[in-house]
């Protein structure tokens, strides 16, 4: 019965939450950071579009910082040859000892599959990497990428499947993201590193590349200063006892996300990692 409600109550939020989004404007909860000779408005502002050339890429964040939540953007990322090519959804603080959640598509050659690389920051300190490669082709349509942000969990959604949970270990000395975060999304040229190693670099023949994003509503806990600790109410839906870990039927889908599509994992990574870090534990 528990795990049935679960499923019930996250339904109806994604209803209510796709309705929101296809009725919400992208200037009321977001505005253009950088490149703004590089974006394009669609669909009476509900829709956006980054578009990255040889001169620059660019991006949009959100106007408010927030201190947890369940963050959602529907997106259409650059088809063709995308090799070195970055679409980045990311919640992120301010400062050097920055905590960051990062979703990045990796491009790839046509007719190569991206890679969907996800990753945590806490106080300035990443390198915890884990990619999958996309159970559907992620250019030719919008999917839902979602952020569940508590004090008990992290949870990286693709279309409602989970698939990246960090739980909080700060029990046993794990840093755990808790600093006040805007939402961005970019558009990037990371030959360096995106595609191979960086050895396959940005086709620029293929440019402008284009990004496409919808779905503006934001359902979070909105921060007036640095300090988020007020955002740990459980009158936030998100907040509540039964999102502090997953549902059988979501652990499940986890586990076959895990097995079946991961390409990279840092926490198997004992090259990188002698020792298993602390939270892969």
């Amino acid at each position: 019965m528990g795990s049935q409600f679960f499923i019930f109550l996250l339904l109806v939020h994604v209803l209510v939450q796709g309705k929101m989004d296809t009725e919400t404007s992208f200037d009321e909860n977001y505005e253009v950071i950088w490149g703004d000779d590089h974006v394009v408005f669609l669909n009476q502002r509900k829709e956006i579009q980054l578009t990255m050339d040889n001169s620059s890429g660019s991006g949009f964040g959100s106007k408010m910082a927030y201190g947890s939540g369940f963050f959602n953007m529907k997106i259409k990322v650059p088809n063709r040859n995308s090799a070195g090519v970055v679409t980045a959804y990311y919640l992120s603080s301010e400062g050097s000892k920055h905590d960051e959640l990062d979703f990045e598509f990796l491009g790839n050659r046509e007719g190569k599959p991206y890679r969907l690389q996800t990753n945590v920051f806490v106080d300035g300190q990443g390198n915890r990497e884990q990619r999958i490669r996309l159970w559907f082709d992620p250019t030719a349509d919008f999917h839902n990428y979602r952020i569940l942000w508590n004090q008990h969990q992290i949870v990286f959604y693709v279309d409602n499947v989970p698939i990246r949970v960090f739980k909080n270990k700060t029990n046993i000395g794990v840093g755990y993201p808790s600093k006040a975060m805007k939402i961005q999304a970019t558009l990037w040229d990371a030959e360096s590193w995106a595609t191979n190693g960086g050895k396959t670099k940005t086709d620029w023949l293929y440019a402008p590349f284009k990004a496409n994003f919808q779905g503006f509503h934001v359902s979070a806990c909105q921060v007036l200063t640095s300090n988020a600790t007020n955002c740990s109410s459980d009158n936030f839906w998100w907040n509540r006892h039964k999102f502090w870990q997953l549902d059988p039927v979501r652990q499940t889908q986890y586990q076959r996300i895990k097995h079946k599509y991961t390409t990279y994992d840092y926490c198997t990574d004992r090259k990188r990692y002698p020792q298993i870090p602390l939270e892969c534990l």
